[in-house]
């Protein structure tokens, strides 16, 4: 089961940042930003887009697969794992700053999964224990 945990949401997070990434790009070909049929065009003649949506499409199904398995609080924590990958693959790709507030908020993110997922395996644990009594 564990590795059905972390090949689930290693996929999850490679789509899930590629989706994200796929949108900045999108972003910075499409300039400016305007309410106009132009800028419509520049973002659907644009390929990153097709790929930002596949992405998601795979994320969604993806999601789907995990939701059958795990419990859904530590899933949904593990799930936002993508801040930390996105802010990575951010600093490589668009060099983004990494700054104090961005290494404390990556640390808080990763502190609060690990938290939610020991507090679920003790749960887990006691579930188990309380049905072989």
């Amino acid at each position: 089961m564990a590795r059905f945990y972390i090949i689930g949401f290693s996929v999850l997070l490679f789509f899930d940042t590629i989706a994200q990434c796929s949108f900045k790009l999108t972003a910075i070909h499409a300039q400016p930003l305007e309410m106009s049929i132009d800028w419509l065009v520049r973002v659907f003649t644009n390929p990153w887009i097709y790929i930002s949506i596949t992405g998601y499409i795979f994320t969604f199904f993806t999601w789907m697969t995990l939701l059958k398995k795990a419990p859904v609080g530590p899933a949904f924590a593990a799930s936002h794992f993508e801040l930390v990958t996105v802010m990575i693959v951010s600093i490589w790709l668009f060099n983004e700053p990494i700054t104090l507030f961005k290494l404390i908020g990556t640390i808080l993110i990763v502190s609060g999964i690990l938290f939610l997922a020991l507090a679920e395996s003790k749960l887990s644990k006691q579930n188990s224990s309380n049905q072989h009594s």
